[in-house]
């Protein structure tokens, strides 16, 4: 267990970065149209616009590691509206409503609040 726990800064890192370049493909979806979902490019004025420019300048910051615990919050507390406001309508199970994902968002820039943004950030640079 170690030889595990000497990664696990690392480990904390690289969860950040890939939900955050997830996190930022649903950003560009919305304001972007890219990758291509089938959907219209939203508003910037429509709840779905701001979603999606949280979702794409949150996602760049947490890509980055810059502000990290901030930015998780808030973006934790998006998935969380989300999930509330159109996932849970739809049905109480997320595997039914769609809100899978939220859910799971939700909570690992939940946990990236208490834990911090690993050694590979912006946030350790500036410490040092």
């Amino acid at each position: 267990m170690t030889l595990l726990d000497e990664h696990r800064p690392k480990a904390l890192s690289v969860l950040r970065i890939v939900a955050a370049l997830l996190f930022l493909e649903h950003g560009t979806q919305k304001l972007l149209g890219f990758p291509d979902g089938g959907g219209d490019i939203v508003s910037l004025a429509s709840l779905s616009g701001v979603a999606g420019l949280l979702e794409l300048v949150g996602g760049v910051l947490l890509v980055l590691g810059f502000k990290t615990r901030i930015v998780a919050f808030i973006l934790s507390g998006e998935m969380a509206f989300a999930y509330w406001m159109a996932h849970a309508p739809r049905s109480f199970f997320p595997v039914l409503n769609g809100g899978d994902a939220a859910i799971l968002f939700c909570f690992v820039f939940l946990y990236l609040v208490f834990s911090g943004p690993g050694p590979w950030s912006l946030d350790r640079l500036r410490e040092k």
